[in-house]
């Protein structure tokens, strides 16, 4: 038993001795990194790939790029964080770019701005107890 106990310890030493590096999202090389600058989609999406996700409403392209490394099981150390934003106008140019460092979170601002809800009109009272009352069913068909 305290073989297999040794072993175990063993075990765990060797494998916080490796190094592990992550890729998430699109990876990104130094190259690519520094010629950011693009002018139409049609060469944004040619060198670097089909976005992270694309916001149909306001026409954003956005590419999300992180290299991180685990040195224990303990320790992980991000490289390098990027979310890169690229609007796009009617005629597919780019108008707007924005570079967003998310290991620098705290730097980040928050926008005030919110949505506002047109669609239902609610009044005091149903702002107030609008989830309280009987449930209502819903017909079913065979």
């Amino acid at each position: 038993m305290s073989k297999f106990i040794i072993y175990i310890c063993i075990f765990f030493i060797l494998a916080n001795c490796s190094n592990k590096t992550t890729y998430s999202g699109k990876i990104i090389n130094q190259d690519e990194l520094q010629n950011i600058n693009f002018e139409n989609k049609n060469k944004l999406i040619s060198k670097l790939g089909y976005p992270s996700y694309i916001d149909p409403i306001e026409n954003k392209l956005f590419y999300y790029s992180e290299i991180s490394e685990k040195k224990s099981i303990i320790k992980k150390e991000i490289k390098y964080s990027y979310v890169f934003v690229f609007k796009i106008d009617e005629y597919d140019q780019i108008v707007e770019t924005k570079v967003y460092n998310t290991k620098d979170i705290e730097n980040i601002k928050f926008s005030k701005d919110k949505t506002s809800n047109e669609i239902v009109k609610r009044g005091l009272l149903e702002k107030i107890f609008g989830g309280v009352g009987t449930q209502q069913e819903l017909p079913t068909t065979p």
